[in-house]
């Protein structure tokens, strides 16, 4: 969640920052014409989204896809041929550093391979040379975001930066939303904790990460999807269930095949239920 210094950018410099994209996409850089939307990326792609009928809800969700372009566009074309899906999220990590450069190649190749809808959540490395979410927000809107369909309520935030008072009121009153609902996701890019052993940790720092499992806990959330840890692990932090799903093209973190390989997940929510099939892309692309 963002820090009150980054909600206080002057208007002036995401002026410019949201001309220099501009710029940037008519001048021929960019790999086809309006690769750089301004600022609308995910709100575009949210009115995209064709609910199904009935009561089952089936989606996609990756992460990491950075540094890998082959992994990435297997990726990207086993969704487009996969049926039954009303969309994909990526759990951050979208691109190697984020400069419109980046985005316009990450965004170019999204649009040769996949027609679904594809919303994002900022990761690390998603961040531009000053260390903010700014030219990130310029291209795919804001940085968290909450949406529902059918009985299911969906909830994005940034936990890349750290987060003022004003974020953590806005997650809590989403969260109180979503108990309307059967179903309550969270997505984010960093882990709460790191399930691995005897690693260095690559999670949040232990305060935030237990303050935001409490109210996870304490509103019921379903499950939390998050990145960050290049592979693939799944179980509960103190009851809470989560997956970690990092693996659309970064470099693995491991050789254990339980849990280093490429792969994506086909998520289906019914009835208050939910189903996690994992999806395994090879390191050439294949299945």
């Amino acid at each position: 969640m963002r820090s009150a210094r980054d909600r206080k950018l002057s208007l002036v410099k995401v002026c410019l920052i949201v001309c220099g994209l501009l710029a940037w996409a008519g001048a021929g850089l960019a790999a086809d014409a309006g690769a750089l939307p301004a600022g609308d990326w995910n709100r575009s792609n949210l009115e995209r989204i064709k609910v199904p009928a009935g009561n089952a809800l089936t989606f996609a969700v990756l992460g990491d896809n950075r540094s890998n372009p082959a992994v990435f566009e297997a990726v990207l074309k086993r969704l487009d041929q996969e049926p039954g899906l009303a969309f994909a999220i990526d759990v951050g990590d979208l691109v190697e550093s984020g400069s419109p450069e980046s985005f316009g190649d990450f965004l170019s190749r999204v649009r040769r391979h996949l027609r679904l809808p594809l919303l994002t959540v900022i990761g690390n490395h998603d961040l531009d040379q000053e260390r903010n979410s700014a030219v990130y927000r310029g291209i795919f809107g804001p940085d968290h975001y909450a949406f529902q369909i059918k009985d299911n309520y969906f909830i994005v935030i940034n936990d890349v930066e750290p987060g003022g008072e004003s974020e953590w009121g806005w997650l809590e009153a989403e969260l109180k939303k979503s108990q309307a609902y059967q179903t309550r996701l969270v997505f984010l890019h960093i882990p709460l904790f790191d399930p691995r052993e005897g690693q260095k940790p690559h999670a949040l720092p232990e305060a935030a990460g237990a303050r935001l499992l409490e109210l996870f806990a304490r509103y019921g959330v379903t499950r939390v999807f998050a990145g960050h840890i290049h592979g693939y692990f799944d179980g509960t932090w103190d009851g809470v269930p989560y997956t970690i799903t990092a693996g659309a093209g970064a470099p693995l973190y491991g050789t254990d095949p339980q849990h280093f390989f490429y792969h994506y997940l086909k998520v289906t929510l019914e009835g208050g239920k939910i189903r996690i099939q994992v999806q395994r892309i090879s390191a050439e692309g294949r299945p």
